[in-house]
């Protein structure tokens, strides 16, 4: 099936409960393009927002997964339910876009390949925030792209006698299994408990298999996520939460970074995350300062007969947050991040580096329809210099249109990987080598958009929405093939080698357009249908004329969608993507990038016991398409599975 002869195409956005019972809502409130809550048709931002209980609705394996639904989202993936995907938003790099959880930052120090990690079992998730373009006044570094805002139940929780004196009772477990081709076995359960001032919520999630023959290596993977997290009410006015997990992927890792045919590479990365805040809200002041922990061990063995690459890196960081009401019609918001970023490698060497970023917002609302934030952040980067991103966006909501528009810089750092791969080795025959004396990128982007909402019929709602996106971009980072005489250290190199230095090489200009259509529609008493889709056109273009490796490796066109259809106690939902890119090949390991692809996963169901339990049946890539989004790393064929799945709540 070829997209251009679809009419249109439908992605899920947000369902309420695994019964499919409560409306969606089409103007959810979000914190994340201005730290207050407010209605996203406020913000001046395209932002998408998904549902927790999504994961058990839809035919997704991990985050990473259900991400890749996501309208205007693109995921490249090198591997199949969590083990490793990058992250894209409107034609950037996978390290331009940020992702955080529960306020805090988790984009890794040594990697950006890392950023899908996100350490929370997904019972514990309330909603992940998408927000699409610029982010860099409050957020600093990374959020070119995009913001990807996770949050979790227990830290979004509205706990009795903090703010509110209303008793609260809930409990919340859901959880399943599944079993398929290869050897698979998948486990997901967790838990939420809310009693009046305590929150308490926890999960594991497990997905393992054999995996499909590769070149010379099998597909396996055994990836695992369990985290636990608590909210109490120390007072009418403090509170205090804390969260703990620990994530550990083990999975074939071939041609994940080379195109070399003896690469027959598997892969290690264990990770900790340990987060606390302390929040203060009394009338029109709230205050919070909020510290997290992150520790990642990663060991990468090219093949059997190569040496491991081990890399241990570490993220300190702390934010304080001011949010003031100083009027009726203005808040102000106030804060400073710090971060220390640290790495012990064989391979890139031990390094530290310090930042210091205070920030500043105010939200100011003009008359009964118009809202307007103009934020500012300095960022001071030890050793790289001082950088300061303004940004101001506009909204004017009035009946059912909102008019919305936003401008501003962004920036993002060389990580660790960038700056010093291989520098650590005796010697490097080939490959990609850091560069340390890599500047930041930088870019000015603008938008304007639309959005028109039809919410007065309850049983059918529908909200479109339009953007024109332009992002202007100076000294982005990629690596290019360089041979041995142009290489600017020779320390430890071959002379015979060929390596992929990083440098700042590009201009690009990239010009987009997205179009989200959600809807929610009650067919009748026992039928319901959910649908929404997501468009988005990119044109890049790229002044260096210097082939590279990533820069161009985003979608020209991308369609995101997905739905679920409800008759009684039977249900049956589909995720799927077209992708239209540049083609590629690398003739050594007859490997191609296709010129397109359509994907869908499918799934169907039938309940019982009020649909508190149910049994499937799926099927990944139901129409057996041979596909890579990275050169090289062939994701799997048709994948054939069957479970149990529960959840009861009270």
């Amino acid at each position: 099936m070829k997209l251009h002869y679809l009419s249109i195409t439908f992605f899920l956005s947000c369902i309420a409960s695994p019964g499919l019972a409560q409306e969606i809502s089409l103007d959810p409130v979000t914190v994340t393009s201005s730290l207050v809550e407010k209605r996203a048709s406020q913000t001046g931002r395209n932002i998408a927002v998904i549902k927790g209980e999504y994961f058990q609705q839809l035919p997704v394996h991990s985050i990473d997964d259900l991400l890749r639904y996501v309208p205007g989202v693109e995921i490249q993936a090198r591997g199949p339910q969590g083990s490793q995907s990058d992250i894209v938003l409107r034609g950037g790099t996978f390290q331009q876009v940020l992702v955080i959880l529960d306020g805090i930052r988790l984009n890794d120090p040594n990697t950006g390949h890392f950023n899908s990690y996100i350490p929370i079992s997904p019972a514990e998730i309330d909603r992940i925030e998408v927000l699409k373009g610029a982010s860099s006044a409050l957020y600093g570094s990374d959020a070119v792209g995009g913001v990807v805002h996770v949050i979790s139940k227990t830290f979004a929780a509205r706990l009795a006698g903090a703010g509110t004196d209303n008793a609260v009772q809930k409990t919340q477990v859901n959880g399943g299994v599944s079993a398929g081709e290869y050897g698979l076995f998948n486990a997901n359960v967790g838990a939420f408990v809310q009693r009046n001032k305590l929150a308490v919520s926890g999960g594991f999630l497990s997905n393992n298999a054999s995996g499909v023959q590769q070149r010379g290596i099998k597909g396996y993977f055994h990836n695992n996520t369990a985290s636990l997290s608590l909210s109490y009410a120390i007072s009418p006015s403090w509170n205090l939460s804390i969260r703990s997990a620990y994530d550990h992927r083990d999975f074939a890792a071939q041609n994940f970074y080379t195109v070399l045919k003896s690469d027959t590479a598997s892969e290690k990365v264990k990770m900790s995350w340990n987060q606390v805040r302390l929040s203060y809200q009394k009338n029109k002041t709230a205050f919070s300062v909020d510290g997290g922990f992150k520790s990642v061990q990663d060991t990468y063995l090219f093949n059997p007969h190569s040496i491991a690459n081990s890399s241990k890196s570490k993220l300190w960081q702390g934010l304080a947050t001011l949010q003031q009401g100083l009027t009726a019609s203005t808040n102000l918001i106030a804060g400073v991040n710090f971060q220390q970023r640290n790495i012990r490698s064989n391979d890139r060497g031990n390094h530290t580096l310090n930042q210091l970023a205070p920030f500043v917002s105010v939200v100011q609302t003009i008359g009964e329809h118009f809202t307007v934030t103009p934020s500012a952040r300095l960022d001071w980067r030890e050793n790289i210099g001082t950088e300061v991103s303004p940004q101001i966006n506009l909204s004017y909501k009035k009946s059912n249109w909102q008019l919305r528009a936003s401008a501003g810089k962004t920036i993002r750092d060389a990580d660790f990987t960038e700056r010093f791969n291989n520098y650590a080795k005796t010697l490097v025959t080939g490959g990609s080598v850091g560069n340390p004396d890599l500047k930041a990128e930088r870019s000015i982007s603008y938008e304007a958009g639309a959005d028109w909402f039809l919410t007065s019929n309850p049983t059918a709602q529908l909200k479109i929405s339009g953007t024109f996106f332009q992002r202007l971009q100076k000294d982005l980072i990629d690596y290019v093939t360089t041979p041995y005489a142009q290489m600017p250290r020779k320390d430890n190199l071959s002379p015979t080698g060929t390596f992929g230095l990083a440098l700042n090489i590009a201009e690009v200009n990239t010009t987009g357009f997205e179009l989200d259509i959600q809807s929610a529609n009650a067919i009748s008493d026992n039928q319901k249908l959910l649908l929404n889709a997501g468009l988005t056109w990119l044109d890049s273009d790229n002044k260096s004329n210097i082939q590279s490796f990533y820069l161009s490796s985003h979608a020209r066109f991308l369609a995101n969608f997905s739905a679920i259809y409800q008759v009684g106690a039977f249900s049956v939902s589909v995720n799927g993507l077209y992708k239209k890119r540049a083609e590629r090949e690398a003739s050594a390991i007859e490997a191609t990038i296709s010129k397109n692809y359509f994907l869908l996963n499918a799934r169907a169901e039938y309940a019982f016991l009020k649909r508190q339990l149910g049994v499937f049946v799926q099927a990944d890539n139901a129409f057996d398409k041979q596909y890579s989004d990275v050169l090289g790393s062939v994701m799997p064929g048709r994948w054939l599975m069957g479970g149990v799945r529960f959840s009861f709540s009270k």
